[in-house]
């Protein structure tokens, strides 16, 4: 049994925030994330494309951004609980305990859901066959761009994931880029942009085509994709990469006893506190009037949940604020020198 102040659900940019808050303020936590990385959607989807409202900071990439919030936390010596999801939630007296699907088990006065929209997974192609080669040369997200390098990469998808990566691969790979549809459903300056490469013979576009069938032995040789009118054209390709947007599920939380309202929590905007006392919700699963599903939101939600925490882990003592540009002991604790 772990014990703790408070149990944050989520590692991704707004969770790893709340880490700082709760470590400011003299709290310990932990962190459990079903993801197999630290940085949440922010690593998972986009780790390098970049995030331009981020206060204080013009430009950065998702890699980036959770790269500064690990080493803005590192004087607290978190332990990041990954590849795990919390199955099972119960109250003993004043605690809080929780288990999670590998049988790690903590205790908390607190919990944070700082869960994103909950557990997320990409929608795949329906093909059979392909499983032996997912996560090899068929791949559902990109963490490295490198390995695409002077190679044939046909992407499959018509929103703004698939416009996007299809403009920046074209820089230093072959590619093909295939749609259901005639029409895409991205921004229109993102369409401009493929249009424009496709006349410059730097992306080959297939429209009305879905991917039929994949050849190879150890590895992906070529596809078979097959058009509305039954016609089949064979593509010669090293990758493949579909890009068709998340399916999105609560999982245990939705069993949890909590006001849900429309796979979102409601919660009060004092501490951003949930139906349940000691469990709080922030970042993209939390609701209430006036909500912003931005990273910047999160962080502010992030702030006040931690407050809202002392009170569980510390009954006998009172909260007191303190500003870390002059705080001796909120210096300390972030390891600060004078």
């Amino acid at each position: 049994m772990i014990k703790t102040d408070t149990l944050i659900i989520g590692a991704g940019p707004v969770g790893l925030f709340c880490v700082h808050q709760l470590g400011i303020i003299g709290l310990k936590c932990e962190v459990v994330d079903n993801l197999d990385k630290i940085g949440g959607q922010c690593i998972e989807l986009y780790p390098d494309k970049p995030i331009y409202d981020i206060p204080a900071v013009p430009e950065c990439t998702g890699e980036e951004l959770t790269n500064n919030l690990i080493d803005q936390i590192k004087a607290f010596k978190t332990n990041f609980h990954l590849n795990e999801r919390v199955q099972e939630l119960k109250k003993v007296e004043k605690k809080w305990l929780i288990k999670t699907n590998k049988g790690t088990e903590f205790e908390a006065s607190s919990i944070i859901i700082a869960a994103g929209v909950g557990s997320f997974e990409p929608r795949k192609f329906p093909t059979k066959e392909i499983e032996k080669y997912e996560g090899k040369q068929i791949l559902y997200s990109i963490k490295d761009k490198k390995i695409f390098k002077d190679k044939t990469v046909t992407i499959f998808g018509g929103g703004d994931f698939a416009l996007d990566w299809a403009i920046e691969l074209s820089n230093t790979s072959k590619v093909i880029l295939v749609h259901r549809r005639d029409e895409f459903r991205g921004m229109q300056a993102s369409i401009d942009k493929v249009n424009q490469l496709k006349d410059e013979g730097k992306i080959e576009v297939h429209t009305k085509y879905q991917l039929g069938s994949v050849s190879g032995n150890e590895k992906v040789e070529s596809i078979n994709i097959n058009h509305d009118d039954e016609s089949i054209k064979e593509i010669k390709t090293d990758y493949v990469l579909g890009f068709f947007g998340l399916i999105m599920q609560l999982g245990p939380i939705a069993e949890w006893g909590l006001n849900l309202d429309k796979k979102t929590i409601p919660v009060n905007t004092e501490n951003f506190e949930t139906n349940k006392e000691g469990i709080f919700a922030i970042g993209d699963i939390c609701t209430y009037p006036g909500k912003l599903k931005l990273i910047l939101s999160g962080f502010h939600e992030g702030a006040l949940a931690a407050r809202g925490c002392f009170k569980y882990a510390k009954p006998d003592e009172k909260y007191r604020f303190e500003f870390t540009t002059s705080s001796k002991t909120v210096k300390s604790r972030l390891g600060v020198k004078e």
